[in-house]
């Protein structure tokens, strides 16, 4: 495999391994009584900065620190949502170039993924001031989240194993 084959199919792995963890999370709104069909959960919502996630405020602070100049609240649904699938893709993307080189990808591998990206988070969003650090948070936060990732790195994983295999 290529090294740009590896990174592609790790991107296309990743982009499945999102769709994983967010097909996770609308599992939980609908068990928890939410009534939002797939779509309108995962594209619709309020388009306003106090109530995206952090993914959305780091975008924001991309973009506003390049352009220097604010971005309007009509963006942050928006922002939200290609920030949360640009990450998935780009983790993905990283897996890709160390599972290109791997002589065999093993599912077993998918949940480091997935715990990786987990512990990355609250590394890197406490130091932004987005998120608290990882001792505030209860287990009942932490544990759904981290299942969430966990969910994605397997799925990106296998997915990647399948793509590597197909060509």
């Amino acid at each position: 495999m290529t090294p740009l084959g590896a990174v592609i199919r790790g991107a296309v792995a990743g982009a499945a391994g999102t769709v994983a963890m967010d097909a996770f999370w609308y599992a939980r709104h609908r068990l928890g009584g939410g009534t939002q069909d797939p779509l309108s959960w995962e594209f619709g919502g309020p388009s306003d900065w106090e109530h995206v996630s952090a993914p959305a405020q780091v975008g924001r602070r991309l973009v506003e620190g390049f352009t220097q100049r604010p971005l309007d609240a009509r963006w942050a649904r928006l922002t939200n949502n290609l920030m949360h699938w640009g990450y998935g893709v780009t983790w993905g993307a990283m897996f890709g170039v160390v599972g290109g080189s791997l002589r065999r990808v093993r599912l077993a591998e998918g949940p480091l993924l997935g715990l990786g990206v987990w512990g990355s988070s609250y590394v890197v969003l406490p130091l932004a001031g987005l998120y608290k650090p990882i001792w505030k948070y209860g287990i009942g936060e932490l544990a759904p989240d981290l299942a969430a990732h966990l969910v994605y790195g397997t799925t990106s994983v296998g997915a990647f194993a399948v793509l590597r295999g197909a060509g």
